[in-house]
């Protein structure tokens, strides 16, 4: 075994446990903490928020890349909407 193929098994290991580790922290964030944290995302990525509370916290925002997100954010988005939908959260 190839030592880049050592790190690359090193790197997936360690990513799996650091997933496994804030998805566990989502569990105990509230309602508003997980909303919040999926529209920060968003708002970093220059989303153009539409409603009332989000353009309140996060500004309107709507600058490149407009919201689109990398594949990491889109996956951690779909995270905190899990959590959301298993808290019973309602926007």
């Amino acid at each position: 075994m190839t030592s880049r193929h050592k790190f690359a098994i090193v790197a997936g290991c360690l990513t799996t446990l650091i997933s496994g580790d804030a998805s566990a922290q989502l569990s105990a964030y509230s309602c508003y903490d997980l909303w919040h944290e999926r529209n920060a995302i968003y708002a970093r990525r220059g989303y153009c928020f539409k409603t009332d509370r989000a353009i309140s916290e996060f500004g309107v925002g709507c600058f490149p890349p407009y919201g689109r997100l990398t594949p990491q954010e889109a996956y951690r988005v779909r995270e905190i909407q899990y959590w959301e939908a298993q808290s019973d959260c309602s926007e």
